[in-house]
């Protein structure tokens, strides 16, 4: 089934496309990712995918995971960040996330989790940093946060020019606040302040990026990812620098920038 954009247009170098609704939106970010993973497969024994763990990934991990005509067992599953010190088997768990909407319905060659939990987080870093090195994104699908962060490299830590593709990283108010607001935490205070995340140049490393960005939360972030200045101020704003890059968006995502499609 193809699902048709209500708009499509480009802002600098970043494609986008507006869908009616969240779920024709996931279900054709899914289509994109999945026609790019069969072609890599026919190029080369494994791919690499980079995945977000995030409400707003829902509907297109559904689609992905239905589709049919991928050989999972040949595709190597990354994600992008976790907190420092919560449990793999904490409900807010990022690697959790990815296991329960995601990978148990596709059980992929292998599954790379960030090991927030580890004692020395500096050297869980550092290896992930060599996996990735040594396993190079194929396809990085990730989304915006409310405050326009990518992973999470908030606005006040965000880094272009990162001589790190890992690291550890302070949060910003705003994103612990977005995690309450989305239910993985019961009260401010419990989310943790430390995160363990992917930078930018290891997510824009990627052959090929989606931008997965739905819901009326985001619309603030997305007018300012396309409006705006390109700046760390928000992070989001950089994909407008790479030509392998394709944003998509819902109505009420969209609903600040509807007269560039205009």
């Amino acid at each position: 089934m193809l699902v048709e954009p209500v708009f499509t247009g480009k802002v600098d170098n970043l494609v986008i496309s507006v869908y009616q609704t969240n779920q024709a939106m996931g279900f054709a970010a899914a289509q994109e990712a999945n026609d790019l993973l069969i072609q890599t497969l026919h190029r080369k024994a494994l791919a690499n995918i980079i995945l977000a763990s995030a409400n707003s990934q829902l509907t297109f991990l559904a689609a992905l995971s239905e589709i049919e005509g991928i050989d999972w067992s040949r595709v190597n599953v990354f994600h992008m960040d976790e907190y420092v010190g919560l449990d793999l088997g904490h409900p807010a768990s990022f690697s959790r996330f990815l296991q329960k909407h995601f990978l148990e319905y596709i059980h992929p060659a292998a599954f790379f989790p960030v090991l927030g939990q580890a004692q020395d987080v500096e050297c869980t870093c550092l290896e992930y940093q060599t996996l990735l090195y040594n396993y190079p994104a194929d396809l990085c699908v990730l989304g915006f946060g409310e405050n326009g962060h990518l992973a999470f490299n908030d606005p006040p830590f965000a880094d272009f020019h990162d001589l790190s593709w890992v690291k550890v990283v302070h949060l910003d108010d705003r994103s612990r606040k977005q995690q309450v607001g989305e239910g993985h935490f019961e009260h401010f205070v419990d989310v943790p302040t430390q995160a363990i995340t992917l930078t930018i140049p290891a997510l824009l490393a990627a052959s090929r990026i989606l931008a997965v960005v739905p819901e009326a939360r985001k619309a603030e972030a997305v007018e300012n990812a396309l409006l705006g200045p390109i700046q760390e101020g928000c992070p989001a704003s950089v994909l407008r620098r790479v030509s392998h890059a394709h944003l998509y968006l819902d109505l009420e995502s969209a609903a600040r920038v509807y007269h560039l499609f205009n």
